[in-house]
This record gives C-alpha cells, structure tokens and sequence, in this order.
C-alpha cells in the first residue's frame, strides 16, 4: 500500500490550503485515514481522523472548526482542508491509513501506512 500525500506550500496567516492523500495498493474503502504533522523539534501529533464512510470525524482541539478532512472513496484520496491558518499550523503533514482501528484512535502507533509528508509553512 502507498500513499502520497500533496498540496502543501508556503502560505500567509488566515490563507486557506487543502491537502490531498492518494492511496494505490490496497482497498481504499476498507482504511481508517488520518492526517498528522510534525512541527520542528516536536513531537508528530494527531491533526484529524475520518471513518471509512466518511461520515464520522475525530479532530485534534487546535483543529477543530478550522480544519477539515474528508474523502473520495472513488478517488481513492482523502483530504485535509485548511482554513484560517496560523504560524502555529506550520509542520510537515502526513497521511496515514489503518486497516484495523477505529477512526477515535489518535495515536500514530494504530496506522500502518504513512505517506512521504508535504510540508506546511504559514508566515504571520
């Protein structure tokens, strides 16, 4: 399975930008997805999961209301919308997808499949 994650780039504060997750390899519609990131010298941390339907969502606080993830199940694609950036969004964003967790699950160690990343970087 691989993913391949794109769309980031340098933005301003309060710019919008959206990520996208291309999964080949597997069934797609089977996956958990999740997006983390990873800001210099800090931890990966959990930005926002979505079931495999599509319906349900899980978001980190620092996300929420800001943020958006969705997915094409045709596409095979997820999606990472970003509004109202911050300085503080900056790090680089990954995919991952999960066979077998349940879309609560915020720990990176409950994916098995991780993309490259894209790097996010908001100027204030």
């Amino acid at each position: 399975v691989q993913l391949q994650a794109y769309g980031g780039g340098l933005v301003q504060t309060g710019d919008s930008l959206t990520l996208s997750c291309v999964v080949s390899g597997g069934i797609f519609n089977t996956y958990v997805m999740a997006w983390f990131r990873q800001a210099p010298g800090k931890e990966r941390e959990f930005v926002a999961a979505l079931n495999r339907s599509g319906v349900r969502k899980n978001y980190a606080d620092s996300v929420k209301d800001r943020f958006t993830i969705f997915r094409d199940n045709v596409r095979n694609t997820a999606y990472l919308q970003m509004n109202s950036l911050k300085p503080e969004d900056t790090a680089v964003y990954y995919c991952a997808a999960a066979p077998t967790t349940s879309f609560y699950n915020r720990s990176s160690a409950g994916y098995s499949y991780w993309g490259q990343g894209t790097e996010v970087t908001v100027s204030s």
